[in-house]
């Protein structure tokens, strides 16, 4: 989540909730400067975080990142991070506005993965597998050959060429 200030006094904290029918957020990248607190429903399901900073906080002409790591739900196609920004004199700005308003919420869109793909251990989308068994090709990848017949026909080159320096050197001593 990128998060700029946008007044002349400093953020101090930003806290954001999640959309948890489009995503499952499980984890958290600690920043230097801010500590976050993780909020919870009756069933221990991460529904946000609010980010606070150990510091002076965001200054007007500064932005940060805050990163997350989670799982998109199969069925998403957008996904609306509401957020508060909390600045240093206790002004509060939400930013959970419909897109277009004066403040709007962020919104991911979410691309659908490939008809037949599945996802491995991490959720990372994997191509279908060919008839013969072999993972297809990604989309937009042509399979080429051209670097192993490259790779060989420099490994012929550098045989043929260790091959005459040592004929000629043996030349040489006789």
């Amino acid at each position: 989540m990128r998060v700029p200030n946008e007044k002349d006094i400093p953020t101090t904290k930003v806290e954001i909730k999640f959309p948890v029918d489009a995503v499952t957020v499980s984890r958290f990248e600690p920043k230097p400067g801010w500590k976050y607190d993780i909020t919870k429903d009756a069933s221990g399901k991460i529904t946000g975080v609010v980010w606070t900073t150990t510091g002076e906080g965001l200054a007007s002409t500064e932005f940060t990142e805050f990163y997350m790591q989670g799982k998109v739900a199969d069925n998403a196609t957008a996904i609306t991070w509401k957020a508060y920004q909390t600045y240093k004199d206790g002004g509060v700005v939400e930013w959970v506005g419909a897109e277009g308003s004066d403040k709007p919420a962020s919104v991911t869109k979410v691309n659908a993965k490939p008809a037949g793909a599945g996802a491995d251990s991490h959720g990372a989308t994997t191509a279908p597998a060919n008839a013969s068994g072999a993972p297809a090709a990604a989309p937009g990848a042509a399979a080429s050959n051209t670097p192993l017949y490259l790779s060989i026909a420099a490994l012929v080159l550098a045989a043929a060429a260790l091959l005459t320096a040592l004929t000629r050197g043996k030349a040489a001593k006789r």
